[in-house]
């Protein structure tokens, strides 16, 4: 009787060693969305605590869970210093505008001026405005004699222990203007601050490097020139006194 040869019938074994190397990435990518999860959260102790955690389970303590820090630096010492000197350095530069639109609004007042000239503080600094009659004829850009010895007094004022820049501007009403002299309301404005600019830097105590002069013309009014009360006020030469930053940050 022959013998039957049995087979073994052998099944194929599929490799799976690539699920392990799988199973690590898996893990990893789990670890990653954990920590973007932790990242959207406030407490940013819990975080590093988090992100410590992860860091040892998987790689030994560093590498796959390095973070960037959610908080801001620390400011350095120097850099607040330097923050405190500018904030103090304004607090002082402040004290003295105001103090200089009490002296100016004292002289106002000492010469019956009040309806004439006017002081205000604006986010710029101390803006002094002096009505057009009070210094110059309809159409004229030259300063009065009799009006000069105002702006000799009006410069005094502005001889400062710490100087400042100084901006002088002219501006009209919207009548328009055309003569000899002047071919519209924007070149008599200009011709107005650069003539009263002149007249206060007769005092050799100011510092001319600190002055410029500006005409607007009719563009920038203060009030209606529908009535010629309004038209009135637009007439005017403004003085503008702010820091001098580039002596102030010395």
């Amino acid at each position: 009787m022959k013998k039957k040869h049995q087979h073994n019938n052998h099944e194929e074994h599929v490799d799976e060693s690539w699920l392990i190397p799988y199973a690590d990435l898996l893990t990893l990518l789990l670890a990653l969305f954990i920590v973007l999860f932790s990242m959207s959260s406030i407490d940013a102790v819990k975080f590093k605590q988090l992100a410590s955690t992860l860091n040892s389970s998987f790689e030994g303590g560093t590498g796959v869970l390095e973070y960037p820090s959610t908080l801001p630096p620390e400011q350095s010492p120097s850099l607040s210093k330097e923050e405190d000197n500018k904030e103090e350095s304004s607090n002082s530069e402040k004290k003295s505008l105001q103090e200089l639109q009490q002296k100016v609004n004292e002289y106002i007042k000492s010469r019956d001026l009040t309806g004439q000239l006017k002081t205000s503080l604006t986010d710029e600094g101390l803006l002094i405005t002096i009505l057009d009659n009070v210094l110059f004829d309809s159409g004229v850009a030259e300063v009065r004699p009799a009006n000069r010895q105002l702006a000799k007094e009006i410069s005094q004022l502005l001889v400062m222990e710490t100087p400042k820049n100084v901006i002088i501007s002219g501006h009209t009403d919207n009548i328009p203007i055309r003569n000899q002299y002047f071919e519209s309301n924007w070149d008599l404005s200009v011709m107005r601050a650069v003539n009263f600019m002149k007249a206060l830097l007769e005092n050799q105590k100011l510092d001319p490097a600190l002055f410029s002069a500006k005409g607007y013309g009719e563009y920038k009014p203060i009030a209606s020139n529908s009535t010629e009360q309004g038209r009135l006020k637009n007439r005017r030469v403004e003085i503008l006194i702010v820091p001098n930053e580039e002596i102030t940050e010395q």
